[in-house]
């Protein structure tokens, strides 16, 4: 029986060091991100009875134009570093209403995990800014909920960003890179998934490809006023005065 019993873990120790070997984990490669924000909810939130009389202009936006905007984006990630890239889209049908900042994607982001230092390129209306400053802090919560994002298992988490901001994420611990879209960071894998419910906005993966990019692929952005994130918070909150419930809305599309 002892002789049994030694076999039996010998066997169940060789069959998890064989599988131990063939679990791949991906450090380098580039992720296609689909990026969808519900544009009719975002501007029926902003029409009150202060402003009523936009309800026909909605009316007539939404015999225009789809209910949900989607827009692609690119994530290079290797030797512990990401760079978010958007992917320029063709102009749509203008209208009245002007797209708000967060159904906007104009910020182009390197994050050095490594040292929790962030360089992001960013258009806040007509100037262009470089700013440098150490990683979003979000507080993390981490749940038992699981699904497949892009052929990887993820596991949720609940944030909270900018103080008030509620973020639902799921990360793979197979990319071990604790990066994501945009600024979202800090799980232990990459996030392939990232909604923002209050703000009627999602990103998701929708294809991972492992790939060795040359060393010195991933850089930081260059051009712009360098500026750092509360003297940026400072400058749109001078543009907003006097108007709060536009400026908490276009703070968040602006810093996020």
């Amino acid at each position: 029986m002892k002789k049994l019993i030694l076999t039996l873990n010998i066997i169940v120790a060789i069959s998890s060091a064989l599988y131990a070997q063939n679990v791949r984990f991906v450090r380098s490669g580039i992720i296609t991100w689909q990026k969808t924000v519900n544009m009719y909810a975002i501007i029926q939130r902003g029409i009150d009875k202060e402003n009523a009389l936009l309800k026909p202009a909605f009316e007539a936006y939404k015999q225009q134009h789809p209910q949900f905007k989607q827009l692609e984006s690119t994530l290079m990630f290797g030797d512990n570093k990401t760079l978010f890239t958007p992917v320029a889209k063709a102009a749509s049908v203008t209208s009245f209403f002007n797209d708000p900042q967060i159904a906007m994607q104009n910020n182009i982001v390197y994050a050095d995990l490594t040292t929790r230092q962030q360089t992001s390129k960013r258009k806040v209306f007509d100037d262009t800014y470089l700013l440098r400053d150490s990683l979003q802090p979000i507080k993390w919560k981490f749940t038992d909920e699981v699904r497949d994002i892009a052929g990887y298992p993820c596991h949720r988490a609940n944030g909270l960003i900018l103080d008030s901001v509620y973020v639902v994420a799921f990360y793979t611990d197979k990319i071990p890179v604790s990066g994501g879209p945009e600024s979202f960071n800090g799980l232990p894998g990459m996030i392939l998934q990232v909604a923002l419910p209050r703000e009627n906005v999602s990103w998701i993966a929708t294809k991972v490809e492992e790939v060795d990019l040359p060393p010195g692929s991933i850089v930081p952005p260059t051009g712009g006023k360098v500026i750092n994130y509360h003297e940026l918070l400072n400058k749109l909150r001078e543009v907003f005065k006097g108007n709060p419930q536009g400026e908490m809305a276009d703070l968040r599309g602006f810093l996020l």
